[in-house]
């Protein structure tokens, strides 16, 4: 039975459509898809650039991103709540000729079996998550003895910076705008303390960026 089969067997997941927001939020990161992955392309090249072939899940997939990174003989599973990002994310797929499985629901419940995937990759995710240490008890749960889990996020930035003074400033419009999304969550913190057997997590600020309130970053990978 393959994992899409087996997600058929489980209870559906729940997707959600913030109407105007969400499609603002679709229209942005398809615009500026090539930008982000400019900024971001160390981070994300050290993170996936050796990401094995098999069975991939990556969580809040957006409108396919990371696809580039996905080597040939790929299944990808694609957890993704926006309903709105979903038919950007399957005509990119389709395009790369990368199987996928897309999945409406967020992180905090993977509709996924134990021990069912190789990796676990996301981008800018765990920073909108509701609930992180949940979300990372769950990867934990679906990787497969060995698997790792890889991700680039943006996080708070040094205490005292003038970025951190206006992270604290934009928090809630920001989070209104990209629904949900904090500007100052430690997500190396959450993960290094989530119970994986080894984590790697390196600091770098995003150089060229305009986005000045995400620019301090991190790239890691964990391992299962």
């Amino acid at each position: 039975m393959s994992l899409s089969e087996q997600h058929a067997h489980d209870a559906p997941s729940e997707g959600f459509d913030h109407g105007a927001v969400s499609r603002f939020n679709a229209w942005f990161f398809t615009a500026f898809d090539r930008y982000i992955n400019y900024v971001t392309r160390a981070h994300k090249q050290a993170a996936f650039g050796d990401l094995r072939p098999g069975t991939v899940l990556e969580i809040g997939a957006g409108v396919g991103a990371n696809i580039g990174y996905l080597p040939a003989g790929t299944e990808l599973v694609a957890l993704e709540p926006s309903l709105s990002m979903h038919a950007g994310l399957e005509r990119r797929c389709a395009a790369a000729g990368v199987p996928v499985t897309v999945i409406a629901g967020g992180a905090e419940d993977i509709p996924l079996p134990d021990a069912s995937v190789d990796e676990v990759i996301c981008s800018l995710v765990l920073c909108t998550a509701q609930d992180p240490a949940r979300v990372l008890a769950e990867v934990r749960r679906v990787l497969r003895p060995g698997g790792r889990f890889r991700f680039v996020e943006h996080v708070a930035a040094p205490e005292g910076s003038p970025r951190r003074a206006l992270q604290r400033l934009l928090h809630r419009p920001w989070a209104w705008v990209f629904e949900g999304c904090s500007l100052h969550r430690r997500s190396g913190d959450l993960v290094a303390e989530s119970g994986f057997e080894r984590v790697h997590v390196e600091q770098r600020r995003l150089r060229r960026s305009v986005f000045f309130p995400v620019n301090s970053a991190i790239w890691g990978v964990a391992h299962a």
